[in-house]
């Protein structure tokens, strides 16, 4: 469950990306805080709404009930006619309009789509608060699945990189600590290529500082870092020296650092021009 915040209101969210479905309940309580079903209810039964919910179902429903719903539209509009979310959904096999029992996160939902133009109903301005924050945690989504994806291909170019240490570059017959070295040398030269120094260089430049060099890396810094992860995995398997390696390591290092600069610059740009 989701929520973005409309007007000092929370609004809940269930689902993912085209598949959101917003609470109508808690959009309701801008007009019935004591009880949402009312104005819920109130809408349903318009025309309009009827006209709207239907063409939704069939756009998006293969098994909605198109019989029901003709029924429903001619009934729509006389004072009599009265509609519920239960009412719709069992009547007419709608997808678009759920309901969820429950004292904390129950209540009616309703497609992105169906809950926008409830929300028109309520008022434009609650309308145009719904699009702003579902703008906004779209992008946190984005950024959100970004950051995984490069957390997942940090965690597998280290893999291949310590893989191929032990393939190609550690005897059978070492030690353990001779092993280790080995590994710790292969890391630090990788430093060497990105930061310049190694770890222990780094350490007594900033004596007061705790961890390593890697832990006040940047992002972007950490990106180039699992690239140089695969890069010297594919040299070691070449049989390719150590020196060698941290010269073409080291140019790749500025080259992608050079990239993200003019990049960068060019979001800066844009940004501005908005």
């Amino acid at each position: 469950m989701k929520s973005i915040i409309v007007k000092e209101k929370v609004i809940n969210i269930t689902g993912s990306s085209d598949d959101d479905y917003v609470s109508l309940t808690d959009l309701a309580r801008f007009l019935n805080e004591d009880d949402p079903r009312y104005p819920i209810q109130n809408w349903m039964r318009l025309k309009d709404t009827i006209d709207f919910i239907g063409l939704w179902e069939i756009l998006n429903n293969e098994n909605f009930n198109r019989i029901e719903f003709d029924t429903f539209k001619m009934e729509s509009g006389k004072n009599s006619f009265v509609m519920t979310p239960t009412k719709w959904i069992s009547k007419t096999n709608a997808i678009g309009i759920k309901t969820k029992a429950g004292k904390y996160g129950g209540g009616t939902f309703a497609h992105r789509d169906i809950a926008l133009e409830f929300a028109s109903w309520i008022s434009p301005e609650v309308k145009l608060y719904i699009i702003k924050e579902f703008q906004r945690l779209k992008i946190e989504e984005s950024e959100q699945l970004e950051w995984q994806g490069k957390r997942l291909l940090t965690k597998i170019n280290y893999l291949i990189h310590t893989d191929a240490i032990k393939t190609y570059l550690i005897p059978i017959n070492l030690t353990e600590e001779q092993k280790s070295y080995i590994y710790a040398s292969e890391a630090d030269m990788l430093n060497v290529a990105l930061f310049g120094m190694r770890a222990k260089e780094w350490k007594d430049n900033n004596p007061d500082k705790k961890g390593n060099i890697r832990d006040y890396a940047s992002t972007i810094e950490l990106a180039i870092l699992s690239n140089l992860e695969y890069h010297n995995s594919l040299l070691i398997k070449d049989d390719i020296s150590q020196k060698e390696r941290l010269i073409t390591l080291n140019k790749e290092a500025n080259r992608e650092k050079e990239l993200f600069n003019k990049n960068n610059v060019k979001k800066i740009e844009a940004k501005h021009e908005q």
